[in-house]
């Protein structure tokens, strides 16, 4: 049976995978949903994202790509979540557990859902009684520009259930993008949304004026406070250098591509959040995550010295100049 997927956002992420699966020789139908109907028509006529990734070509049939939510939902196996976390229960609204049913839910969504403080696969159980067995995520180093590019790439496809991990990376395997399968959702769902913070307290450090030596110091420690939140979180057995963990955490503290990066630069340089959001015109998720870790971390009282400090800088209006001076002297 041929599968089908139904890709649900309309970002650079999405773009990239839609190329992924495309350029992936196994046979399925790919579907996409999107909220911008200009955005759609565009794709329907010229075969590319006018917004995102622009040079990738777009081979989906034109009567695959919809703004219908239910209807694109309704067509997949598989449904890949891709839009920012901060925007996943408004994207749903409208959505029943019945409709979700029985279906293969990827998350492709790097953040925490902000009121509910729940990683997505969390929210999927909780929410829509998706079992966990019958969810994915996609983690790892890949930027989208890269994926663009063809630039190899390395994904990790984490799922309790390794076989359904084993199906899914075999639809996304390409010549530039290789895979490895993890049962850690839980590890590498929070290390996805950690690495962000800790990309944010990167550009934060480079904003204000801190240089390579201290960065080194800064992302060896962030390693170490990923490392001890999702042991407590989830006591399992993993190797924090790998990819998944250690390898994102890397790119996106040092990528030109990091949008996070990039946000916390301009915080540093003396933007407000408001002003760098709207200059960025792209979501930091570090941003809505370092808020939700701040609430969550109540509860499991990890010390965290540098996601505190960030959260100090964005949500309580501290001096990136000050905190970033405190925070040196808790650095080893």
């Amino acid at each position: 049976m041929v599968p089908k997927i139904a890709m649900i956002g309309g970002g650079s992420w999405a773009t990239a995978i839609i190329k992924m699966l495309s350029d992936n020789f196994t046979s399925k139908e790919i579907y996409w949903w999107m909220r911008n109907a200009e955005a759609i028509t565009h794709l329907q006529k010229y075969k590319h994202n006018p917004n995102y990734l622009s040079s990738v070509e777009i081979r989906i049939p034109e009567e695959n790509i919809s703004g219908d939510l239910v209807q694109i939902i309704g067509a997949a196996d598989y449904v890949i979540l891709n839009v920012p976390a901060a925007f996943l229960k408004e994207t749903l609204q409208g959505i029943t557990a019945d409709q979700l049913s029985g279906k293969k839910i990827i998350s492709a969504i790097k953040g925490i859902v902000p009121d509910e403080n729940m990683i997505i696969g969390e929210f999927l159980n909780e929410k829509y009684n998706i079992p966990l067995e019958d969810i994915v995520v996609i983690s790892g180093p890949c930027h989208a520009e890269e994926v663009a590019l063809e630039k190899l790439s390395y994904l990790t496809i984490a799922s309790i259930d390794t076989e359904l991990g084993t199906s899914f990376a075999n639809l996304v395997n390409t010549r530039y993008i290789k895979t490895n399968v993890s049962d850690d959702i839980f590890g590498t769902e929070y290390a996805a949304v950690l690495k962000n913070i800790y990309a944010v307290a990167s550009g934060i450090c480079h904003g204000v004026g801190y240089g390579d030596n201290f960065q080194a110091v800064l992302i060896s420690n962030a390693i170490r406070e990923i490392s001890r939140f999702v042991d407590v979180v989830h006591p399992i057995s993993r190797d924090i250098k790998e990819s998944a963990y250690l390898g994102d955490l890397l790119v996106t503290a040092y990528s030109q591509f990091s949008r996070n990066r990039t946000f916390g630069n301009m915080i540093g340089k003396g933007y407000t959040v408001k002003s760098a959001q709207l200059e960025m015109n792209m979501i930091a998720e570090g941003y809505y995550a370092v808020n939700c870790m701040h609430y969550i971390n109540k509860k499991y009282k990890v010390d965290m010295p540098i996601s505190r400090a960030v959260y100090a800088i964005l949500y309580e209006k501290h001096s990136p100049h000050i905190e970033m001076r405190l925070l040196t002297e808790q650095l080893n």
